[in-house]
């Protein structure tokens, strides 16, 4: 038997679809049959199964097992929660991986799969590859066993096993994501004062999308602060891997911001120590890494690809613009917004400061929003490669890590191809509004100049 996945489904980082559209039960079995045989192949009989709150994520998760368990594997379901408590599980139960069922941030029609293996995350081309196993029926054969196990009351408790301490009036916002009902057990287990909102699971989202990244999706949580006056505020989004805040008057503190703010007692412990942020991350967070002591890195835009990063470099955190936030000091090296909100309260503590003296310390700088043009999947990479010889033609100061980054007297701006959308991602950063008036206009020269459109909309 053979199955052939719709090709925009098998993602850089996971697989991810529209359901009834790009991804159905029948993908989900073929993958399970697909990942079955590459787990079986390194020797693992077992793996850990979970699930986000979509409508459609108990049917996926169904079907998906029932290919694991044909192609060999036992499953141990561990039910609905966020990502970070299956990635949790596959370090705590005896298990050699584990898949998630989860639409991360996306819309409600949407939903897909993150998967682990023996320690690693599997993606770019082993998503590709597990695609072309699908398509050359190249299974395995079992009949596996499948158990439950409820685990969130052990990881909620792993959050706060060694917390660090600070009491403060913090709110909450789930989003009516997959992690609220850890959430809901976690302010249980802190001191201080905790208002929630959100917190019932419900696939349809119907208060805002749960992406903490997007300003408007914080405005319950802002109103939430204000009303009660409290200290501050953090959001998660639909999966529970990435964290958003606002300080005490409703400022957002973003994904960069937050790095600063959790690097300092890091590197109070470990000295010298390496930090890597993605190529979106502000100059000031790299600048701020360096006069705490601290390496900085920066590294390519991609929880997978941080992750991999990070071990290469045994860096104890690392953090991205999106909010996902890598803690492998005192934890396990994944992203993990529960696990990072008790870390920013302990950071806030140490500090001495509150959120919103330490957001008030930082340089200000003005910022474009993420602004992404259409291109052609054909000509996506491509316009990355022009820009990039015609900059070095002009003598500019560039980093290719991912894309092109270009430091000028005004600040810096960006430009890279994303890996999930046919889209060119772009950012920048000055000093102030002319400065970035100008470095907007490098980009937008650039682009002219490889022929892309930009329209009014992203602006």
């Amino acid at each position: 038997m053979t199955h052939a996945f719709h090709p925009t489904i098998l993602r850089e980082y996971d697989i991810r679809g529209i359901v009834g559209s790009t991804l159905s039960a029948d993908d989900a079995y073929a993958l399970g049959r697909s990942f079955a045989a590459l787990a079986r192949s390194e020797g693992v009989s077992n793996i850990a199964v979970g699930r986000d709150g979509r409508t459609h994520s108990m049917e996926l998760q169904d079907a998906l097992i029932r290919g694991l368990t044909e192609g060999g594997l036992d499953v141990v379901r561990i039910g609905q929660g966020p990502s970070p408590m299956l990635y949790w599980s596959t370090y705590n139960l005896p298990v050699g991986g584990g898949i998630q069922i989860t639409g991360s941030h996306n819309p409600a029609d949407y939903n897909g799969f993150k998967m682990l293996l023996n320690g690693r995350s599997v993606f770019g081309a082993e998503i590709k590859a597990l695609g072309e196993r699908s398509a050359r029926g190249e299974w395995s054969e079992g009949q596996g066993q499948v158990s439950d196990e409820d685990v969130i009351d052990r990881y909620v408790a792993r959050l706060t096993e060694d917390f660090e301490g600070g009491e403060y009036r913090i709110g909450w916002d789930a989003g009516n994501g997959a992690a609220g009902p850890a959430l809901d057990k976690l302010v249980k287990a802190l001191p201080g004062e905790h208002h929630t909102i959100f917190t019932e699971v419900d696939g349809r989202f119907p208060n805002h999308h749960p992406d903490p990244t997007v300003e408007k999706n914080l405005e319950h949580l802002k109103s939430l602060v204000r009303e009660k006056n409290l200290d501050f505020g953090i959001a998660y989004d639909g999966d529970g891997d990435r964290i958003g805040a606002v300080d005490g008057q409703g400022r957002v503190i973003w994904g960069d911001q937050l790095v600063a703010i959790l690097a300092e007692p890091v590197l109070a412990a470990e000295p010298g120590a390496t930090i890597i942020a993605d190529v979106k991350a502000s100059q000031s967070l790299f600048d701020r890494i360096g006069e705490l002591g601290g390496k900085p890195l920066m590294w390519k835009t991609g929880h997978s690809l941080i992750k991999s990063k990070m071990k290469e470099t045994q860096a104890p955190l690392a953090g991205e613009m999106s909010g996902h936030i890598f803690f492998k000091h005192r934890w396990y090296g994944f992203d993990d917004a529960l696990y990072a909100s008790v870390r920013l309260i302990e950071a806030v503590n140490k500090s001495g400061k509150s959120l919103t003296e330490l957001r008030d310390a930082m340089p200000d700088t003005v910022t474009t929003p993420e602004l992404r043009f259409p291109v052609d999947e054909s000509r996506k990479f491509a316009v990355i490669d022009e820009v990039l010889s015609r900059l070095e033609q002009s003598g500019a100061t560039v980093d290719r890590t991912d894309g092109a980054r270009v430091n000028s007297a005004d600040g810096w701006w960006l430009l890279r191809a994303s890996n999930t959308q046919d889209v060119l991602v772009a950012r920048a950063e000055a000093k102030d509004q002319a400065g970035l008036d100008r470095l907007v206009a490098e980009i937008d020269a650039q682009l002219a100049a490889s022929g892309v459109e930009r329209t009014e909309a992203d602006h």
